[in-house]
């Protein structure tokens, strides 16, 4: 997979430093980070809708096709596939620090404005607000204020996504602390399941999800091992809901 460079916004922005001295006692907590990566269809979604306090789609930082200069839009040219449609396995039709300033944002104010993306058109069709979470199953109000009586600071913000492999990098130029785990798991189940997935929810024509359904199982080594480089963790699903069940104090679920 080959990153389209002219695809990416301006740099991250620094996270501001929290409130206080580093490492002192008044210096404000902020809430934890974990970036889960793997395949399409290996159960991303699940694990992040479940313990993330809030879940943070990455995939709904895709670019709108409308901005696809290849077919009239003000943006770059975005990447194809050897079979002439947009490659939207590729990270230059995703706009990463746009979701490191949501990730920043959450972390800084507890609130966060993110696009509401439509895969079946490949455009963006609003906003969606997140909040971030409580023990107590609060949030925080749309000012960032914790609501009364929750404890803690929050989180896990939990990020998932295919170009999650992208995010390492991004966030450590803005300066937020992360844990990074990748989905290990049988590529053919993977693949099962994903299918199953795109065919229900109409994602997209039968012919290109077969087109690449077969592209993405063939790939699937390389793109662990990418993720690994990137500073990925592989892990079982198992493994991953132990550790999201302390941070996020829900119970465990099998996948």
């Amino acid at each position: 997979m080959t990153v389209n460079d002219t695809a990416q916004p301006e740099p991250v922005q620094p996270e501001p430093a929290a409130s206080g001295t580093t490492g002192s006692a008044g210096a404000t907590p902020r809430p934890r980070v974990v970036l889960i990566g793997g395949a399409s269809g290996s159960g991303k979604s699940f694990l992040a809708r479940r313990y993330g306090r809030p879940h943070l789609p990455l995939d709904s930082f895709y670019r709108p096709q409308s901005e696809d200069a290849a077919e009239g839009g003000d943006g770059p040219a975005f990447p194809r596939t050897p079979y002439g449609e947009i490659d939207w396995d590729d990270a230059g039709t995703w706009n990463g620090p746009a979701a490191v300033e949501a990730i920043v944002q959450l972390r800084q104010t507890g609130t966060a404005q993110i696009p509401d993306y439509d895969i079946s058109t490949s455009s963006i069709v609003g906003t969606v607000p997140l909040h971030l979470e409580y023990g107590n199953g609060s949030e925080a109000d749309a000012s960032g204020a914790a609501a009364s009586g929750a404890g803690g600071v929050g989180g896990p913000i939990v990020a998932e996504g295919i170009f999650a492999t992208q995010m390492p990098a991004l966030l450590e130029a803005a300066g937020v602390p992360f844990d990074a785990w990748y989905i290990d798991q049988s590529p053919v189940t993977t693949a099962v399941r994903r299918f199953a997935r795109d065919v229900a929810e109409r994602r997209k024509p039968i012919p290109f999800l077969l087109q690449r359904g077969w592209a993405l199982f063939r790939t699937d080594g390389a793109r662990k091992q990418a993720a690994v480089d990137a500073g990925f963790v592989a892990r079982s699903t198992a493994d991953m809901q132990h550790d999201l069940f302390a941070m996020a104090g829900a119970p465990a679920e099998d996948a």
